[in-house]
């Protein structure tokens, strides 16, 4: 079984040409990928009204592997005694990181 999932991820870092895949720490499924172009500014959003029961989880740039699209903000059923960490865009090296939003417990 490991050996069909190293040939997984080793066909997907492939397929993403130039980006690095890195494997999700042990609990949580995300995608991290360093490319060189910078992504666009966030877009200016007007958030909806508060929702009781539910957590913001604000839009963001994804790289698609040609270019950056926009991901729209989405309402989330929230979990108790856990708070919501956004995707994110860092230089890191002259390179531009991106993080998957997830949960933190």
């Amino acid at each position: 079984m490991k050996r069909r999932t190293l040939l997984m991820t080793l066909v997907l870092a492939a397929s993403l040409g130039g980006c690095i895949v890195s494997p999700p720490p042990r609990g949580r499924a995300v995608a991290v990928v360093d490319i060189d172009v910078r992504p666009p500014p966030p877009r200016v959003v007007e958030i909806p009204a508060t929702r009781v029961g539910y957590v913001w989880a604000p839009g963001y740039w994804r790289w698609n592997g040609h270019n950056h699209v926009w991901i729209d903000g989405k309402w989330m059923r929230e979990k108790r005694g856990w708070r919501w960490e956004p995707a994110r865009w860092e230089e890191r090296h002259g390179r531009w990181h991106f993080e998957e939003g997830h949960w933190e417990h």
